[in-house]
């Protein structure tokens, strides 16, 4: 699939998969413990409160063939990925909840604050990643240059 052209067919049902997504784990999330709200505060998130943290088997994948084949071939999602942001909500993989991670994906919490909702983030965060490759993404590059030191969490 070429991404690239893909992309402007693919968004709004990427928006509304991760919307979705994001409430449900509104609803069955774990909010973050004074310390981890510490850790939001420091890489930039205004509203720690409306975290919601889902420990999860594997991280969610689209049902739609389609969407779910664009989030793997893009390097989204998929084998050896343990933390995903939408909007409030952050997914990790069981056993894979760190500081460094956390920080990680608290970074990406502040970035959607600061494009307003998860419609006005994801589309600049998957052009970026399309554009330039996931690891070199501008958003996952100011993700890693927020990351905390790599320790345990509560």
């Amino acid at each position: 699939m070429e991404l690239r052209q893909a992309l402007p067919h693919l968004l709004p049902g990427a928006i509304a998969w991760a919307e979705a997504r994001a409430r449900k784990a509104a609803e069955v999330g774990e909010p973050l413990t004074p310390s981890e709200q510490e850790v939001a505060r420091v890489v930039g998130v205004r509203k720690p409160e409306l975290v919601r943290v889902e420990t999860v088997e594997s991280l969610p994948l689209p049902d739609d063939p389609t969407l779910r084949a664009a989030a793997v071939q893009a390097g989204l999602l998929g084998a050896g990925m343990v933390g995903l942001t939408l909007g409030y909500a952050v997914f990790v993989c069981r056993g894979h909840k760190t500081r460094r991670l956390l920080s990680h994906e608290l970074r990406h919490v502040h970035q959607y604050e600061q494009n307003g909702s998860i419609a006005g983030f994801l589309p600049l965060y998957l052009k970026q990643v399309i554009e330039a490759g996931y690891h070199n993404a501008p958003f996952e590059a100011d993700a890693r240059a927020h990351e905390l030191p790599d320790a345990a969490v509560a």
